[in-house]
């Protein structure tokens, strides 16, 4: 992508569906050659938002650029410049691997014996040499995953959207998909990932932006985006319940602030500003009251305590589930 600072490059987009406003006004630019994360409560405008930059929906205002090109001004331009995986695999399920790559291939006009060097060329690419001749219905998740990405290469694009990626896959599968983003990114490919996996985010993502009801709320890397929440916190399980509220005392004495407690797990928590001086001096304190603590951790802010701040109620948690966009 020689001579594009910028991958992606939104500005206002607008896109409503009767009464709901799926975009309302997103703005956001991408750097080339980063992976950058998409995170929101469930029908915030994210699929909408990838299928727009992907030329699949027009917009009622606003304008886009991908690779460098007007999207609604030169569609065709962006699609020879993109690949796409979306939610649900784009595969035929009787058809082998090399099969399934190489019917892409003659699709993109690559001719039959360009399409046939082509899929041979991205098994090994995505590590599926060895499996490329069973029919895919005998892959694991995270092999259909991998071989789906494999499919979005077959033009080599200079942007790729991940929508939900790892939806549904085991801890393996999202490892070896994870892998074959990274190896992706290293050679120059810019990704704009979609994900309810806020682990995931913050695994291969460059920078993150939050999105609710159309709009981006913020935006950053994950440790900017942390720090929005408060510095680090320090989190304590005791032995028994009965300990639970004086332990909240005395870590409320050592912190200064207020103490968030969780019965079902007999954990307290709190901000500190200083980690190491607030450790030693609670440890002091938890044992001068003579309560035991089974588990003490000092730790920063999660994806997931951003999410939750930052969205409020309306969104709830992101679960492990595929997501189903209402918009």
């Amino acid at each position: 992508m020689a001579g594009h600072e910028l991958a992606i490059v939104a500005e206002g987009l607008e896109k409503s569906y009767r009464e709901k406003k799926a975009l309302d006004g997103l703005s956001m630019t991408v750097p080339s050659g980063t992976v950058h994360g998409v995170l929101g409560p469930n029908g915030a405008g994210k699929t909408t938002f990838v299928r727009t930059l992907a030329t699949l929906l027009r917009v009622k205002a606003g304008r886009a650029e991908v690779a460098g090109i007007d999207v609604r001004r030169h569609p065709e331009e962006v699609r020879r410049r993109i690949g796409l995986l979306g939610q649900h695999a784009a595969l035929d399920e009787d058809l082998s691997g090399r099969q399934n790559l190489d019917l892409f291939g003659r699709l993109y006009h690559l001719g039959t014996r360009r399409a046939a060097a082509r899929a041979d060329e991205l098994l090994e690419r995505f590590g599926l040499t060895d499996t490329g001749r069973r029919p895919v219905k005998a892959y694991s998740g995270g092999m259909r995953r991998r071989l789906d990405l494999a499919a979005s290469f077959i033009i080599d694009p200079q942007v790729l959207f991940l929508d939900e990626p790892t939806a549904g896959l085991d801890p393996r599968g999202r490892s070896e998909v994870w892998n074959a983003v990274r190896s992706l990114v290293g050679g120059g490919t810019t990704v704009l990932l979609t994900t309810q996996y806020l682990e995931e985010a913050d695994q291969l993502a460059d920078r993150i932006s939050l999105i609710d009801h159309g709009r981006v709320i913020a935006d950053g890397t994950a440790d900017q985006l942390k720090a929005k929440v408060g510095g680090d916190r320090i989190d304590v399980v005791v032995r028994t319940a009965g300990q639970l509220q004086a332990a909240a005392a005395v870590l409320a004495g050592v912190s200064g602030g207020a103490v968030d407690v969780d019965e079902d797990t007999r954990r307290i928590s709190a901000p500190v500003a200083d980690r190491m001086t607030a450790l030693n001096h609670l440890v002091r304190a938890l044992h001068d009251a003579g309560i035991e603590a089974e588990d003490l951790a000092v730790r920063r802010p999660t994806l997931d305590e951003v999410f939750m701040r930052l969205t409020g109620d309306g969104g709830g948690r992101p679960s492990g589930v595929r997501e189903e966009e209402s918009v």
